[in-house]
């Protein structure tokens, strides 16, 4: 279990790598951390698919956080409450049937109230408030810079997953009996997570430095009866042999494929000939041309895609990530606002968004910015990013004090509480008394001033 001065060290890991920008995806298995990345399309596809999952556990669909940790083992686990943390190498090796029962079985840890408590508590909250640093700093998976690519935060690795927390047989048996009604209610097989556990191996097999799959058999502890369990309830269900509708796996399909662009990009395009015209495969040769800065290879097959489902919010996405990343920040708009009005709640877009706008400096798009931004503050209030762009807005429009306070804000996310303290204290003095930034930054200054 993480010790209190551990705590303190990925505090100063956290807000250094926050002032610094995104880490690079060398630096995914750099010091034995881990990398956390944001997209705003994987993260509402995994949620969809896992929406009467959810539903049927009672959990609100929208109060769960899926978050992606940059690492090639097979694992998911939860922590900080209603977080689902899914590696990238989970991803890209099950079916959509295999995520839907790990997902289960996960939500039967939500519910079942299998999360640490009592003193440990404290480091529970505590990791509660990295994800709202990480969730959301920047866009999507795409690109490489801070304002419209990876979300890029480094967690220990020991707070994030195998000393942080690791489930009893008991409670793995709970979590398993819960995930197959929660399965049955909702009408779905149950054989994805046999699949799965069987991938894993029955019983406790011996456990390498080199075994892929040992994170996920370290932290949910695998035996003979949890698998028999689980067979039998296939056996019976009257679901077992119901799949997937057809346009739930092509969604899956298609952040696979991005996933693997973004991780692999020369793999991506031997695994994604132009032969394949599959939109996945078009997709992820788009990711992939992106990634090795062949955009105006990549921009034809953005604008195919679009042309084939002009409704999708995320290859309007797509090509505004492609465009800002090149310097076009003025033809990044346009697509980004068809995002935006095809997928409002997509927090991540609009603050892509804004940034695209911010990076014209021309004080008649401010208004517009601030606008997007502070819908993405109801969902990413913590993210360094966002408040850095929102004290950008305002200084072009002149107003000083909307300015220090969001600085406030951006220092409050980045975990500097001395500089988040005095900014919060010199915006108090500035902003009209009882309006919601004067409230804030009273609330900014006691969380700054509070010693944990």
């Amino acid at each position: 279990m993480l010790k209190p001065n551990r705590l303190v060290s990925v505090v100063a890991m956290v807000a250094m790598l926050l002032v610094s920008g995104t880490a690079p995806v060398s630096a995914q298995r750099r010091g034995g951390n881990l990398q956390l990345l944001s997209d705003a399309e994987t993260e509402h596809t995994i949620r969809e698919m896992a929406r009467p999952i959810f539903s049927a556990a009672g959990v609100d669909p929208e109060a769960v956080h899926i978050v992606l940790v940059n690492d090639p083992s097979l694992n998911a686990f939860v922590a900080g409450g209603q977080n689902i943390f899914i590696h990238t190498g989970l991803l890209l090796d099950t079916s959509a049937e295999q995520l839907i029962g790990v997902i289960a079985h996960e939500t039967g840890h939500i519910a079942g109230g299998h999360l640490v408590r009592g003193s440990e508590a404290m480091e529970n909250s505590f990791l509660s408030s990295l994800l709202g640093i990480g969730i959301g700093i920047a866009g999507g998976i795409a690109s490489g810079n801070a304002g419209a690519g990876m979300a890029g935060l480094m967690l220990g690795q020991h707070l994030a997953e195998r000393n942080y927390l690791a489930f009893s047989r008991g409670q793995e048996a709970s979590a398993d009996q819960a995930a197959l009604s929660y399965m049955d209610q909702a009408g779905v097989s149950a054989r994805g997570l046999y699949d799965f556990l069987e991938k894993l191996g029955a019983g406790e097999p011996l456990i390498t430095q080199r075994d892929s799959d040992a994170p996920y058999r370290l932290t949910h502890p695998l035996s003979r009866e949890r698998m028999e369990a689980v067979r039998a309830h296939v056996e019976r269900s009257r679901y077992s042999d119901r799949t997937l509708p057809a346009d739930e796996v092509a969604l899956y399909e298609r952040i696979q494929a991005k996933l693997y662009a973004y991780l692999d990009p020369a793999g991506a395009l031997r695994r994604f000939p132009e032969s394949d015209r599959s939109i996945a495969a078009r997709y992820g040769r788009t990711y992939a041309y992106l990634r090795r800065g062949e955009v105006e290879r990549a921009l034809p097959l953005a604008d195919g895609l679009i042309a084939e489902e002009p409704k999708n919010a995320f290859f309007y996405e797509t090509k505004g990530d492609l465009l800002l990343q090149t310097g076009r920040a003025a033809d990044a708009v346009a697509p980004y606002r068809k995002a935006v009005e095809y997928a409002p709640d997509a927090a991540p877009i609009r603050v892509s968004l804004a940034h695209a706008l911010l990076e014209q400096n021309d004080p008649r798009l401010a208004d517009e910015a601030i606008k997007n931004l502070q819908v993405a503050a109801r969902s990413q209030a913590r993210s360094a990013f966002l408040w850095r762009l929102m004290a950008q807005a305002w200084n072009m429009k002149g107003n000083q004090a909307m300015v220090t306070y969001a600085s406030a804000e951006e220092a409050l996310a980045r975990g500097d509480k001395p500089m988040a303290l005095a900014l919060a204290e010199r915006a108090e003095k500035m902003l009209p008394a009882g309006s919601p930034a004067w409230l804030r930054a009273q609330d900014i200054r006691g969380q700054a001033g509070r010693k944990d």
